[in-house]
């Protein structure tokens, strides 16, 4: 299907903007087609600039738990620009949101702002290598930290051997301090510490993965990682950027009672606009730059807009007690219904689902690591995306991407989806 407007904006954008995307995936290269343009978004609905409504499961990637446009989080955005939007000095709401996020998330004393994801992993590597004076780093094929150049590796060909750069412009030097083992597999990580004894800083994982579709953890994989951690004076950091505040108040730490050293936070702590932040224990935290030798600056960390964006956006999940029921609920309502909708037309397929992160795998085995997640048919996949857009519903236009629920979607608009995926399905 040919969205006129959208095409004619994107053939626009590919003369002043490198591909015509400020982030690759929304070039829907791994989908085919044109991507859609958006003109704005209320509640669970987007509304694009062909004049279609869609209903919304990617939810600006995870921020918009609540919806998009929730008044509350516009009206304290536009009360504070009123007042200045940026000042590169300290204010007093940066004190109170990160008062609340302490008060939310266990096992952290102080937490630092940033302005995206991938700065708060970056810092946070940082800041690990500073704290241990070790320079390597575990982690996971399939995991995503962001695009700082110690995340851009791909595994070398096993489980102790080095990364390699799986971008130019990372340097070989660089990738030879990332060490990559699968998701879910504890043997791996215990051979990469016995064959770099003393020289690993830290494991960063995605404690619930988001970028290889969603993937939970094993039982004990966590819990594994931490025991590991301790046994090898490593830290354990756990990149919250998706989960933080969307699996549970306190993010993984609290759904899963596993403690990590160092937490990334992004997304819905942000309230929609580019907040990121990493907190850790005030031992690890007085490490930081005034306090400390490692240094971690940015001018506009903390601005007030974004800060009031987060902070009522963080208030309104802190007053409500059912909120996570609520996501668990939909999210489990909608799991039942596609895969009923799959199995019905014969389709195979696997989903997996933690909280109000859900994906649908199109492979006949479990999921549980990047080799199994790249095992799906991705043409069915193609085709599932497209049929669904047709139908008015929007997901990830990629198949290693997990949809994200917000509390605004309607049982009505659940069973409007079910009876897409049925649609499609038929076709597939």
């Amino acid at each position: 299907m040919i969205y006129k407007r959208s095409s004619a904006l994107f053939v626009e954008a590919q003369t002043v903007i490198p591909g015509g995307v400020n982030s690759p995936v929304r070039a829907f290269k791994s989908v085919g087609g044109d991507p859609i343009f958006v003109k704005e978004a209320k509640g669970a609905y987007l509304y694009d600039e062909d004049g279609r409504t869609l209903i919304d499961y990617i939810n600006s990637w995870g921020p918009m738990i609540l919806g998009h446009a929730y008044q509350p989080v516009v009206d304290a955005v536009v009360n504070k620009a009123q007042k200045g939007t940026s000042f590169g000095m300290p204010t007093e709401i940066e004190t109170d949101i990160a008062k609340l996020a302490i008060e939310m998330v266990p096992d952290i004393d102080k937490i630092r702002f940033v302005n995206s994801g991938t700065e708060a992993c970056m810092s946070a590597i940082r800041l690990a290598r500073g704290f241990t004076d070790r320079e390597k780093i575990i982690k996971f094929s399939g995991c995503y930290h962001g695009h700082s150049d110690s995340f851009l590796i791909q595994a070398g060909s096993g489980a102790v051997t080095f990364g390699t750069p799986n971008s130019p412009g990372v340097t070989k030097g660089t990738a030879k301090d990332t060490l990559l083992a699968d998701y879910n597999n504890l043997d791996q990580i215990e051979a990469l510490f016995k064959a770099n004894p003393n020289e690993i800083a830290a494991i960063i994982v995605e404690p619930v993965a988001g970028n290889m579709g969603c993937i939970p953890p094993k039982n004990g994989f966590l819990e594994g990682l931490r025991t590991l951690c301790d046994q090898n004076n490593a830290l354990l950091i756990f990149d919250e950027v998706m989960t933080g505040f969307r699996l549970a108040k306190g993010g993984v730490q609290e759904l899963k009672n596993v403690r990590a050293d160092i937490v990334t936070f992004g997304k819905v702590i942000g309230g929609g606009l580019p907040v990121g932040a990493f907190a850790a224990r005030n031992e690890i935290m007085n490490h930081l730059a005034p306090l400390g030798p490692v240094y971690q600056a940015g001018t506009l960390s903390g601005n007030p807009l974004a800060m009031a964006a987060g902070l009522a956006m963080l208030t309104e999940i802190n007053n409500d007690e059912k909120l996570f029921a609520r996501l668990e609920e939909k999210t489990a309502y909608l799991h039942k219904g596609i895969a009923e909708a799959l199995t019905s037309h014969g389709v195979v397929h696997t989903i997996n689902r933690v909280g109000s992160m859900i994906s649908v795998h199109f492979a006949e085995d479990e999921v549980v690591d990047f080799k199994t997640a790249a095992l799906g048919d991705n043409e069915t996949f193609k085709k599932f995306f497209h049929g669904l857009l047709a139908e008015g519903i929007y997901i990830a236009p990629s198949a290693y991407e997990t949809w994200f629920i917000t509390d605004a979607l309607t049982y009505k608009d659940l069973d409007t989806t079910i009876h897409a995926v049925h649609k499609v399905a038929s076709t597939l």
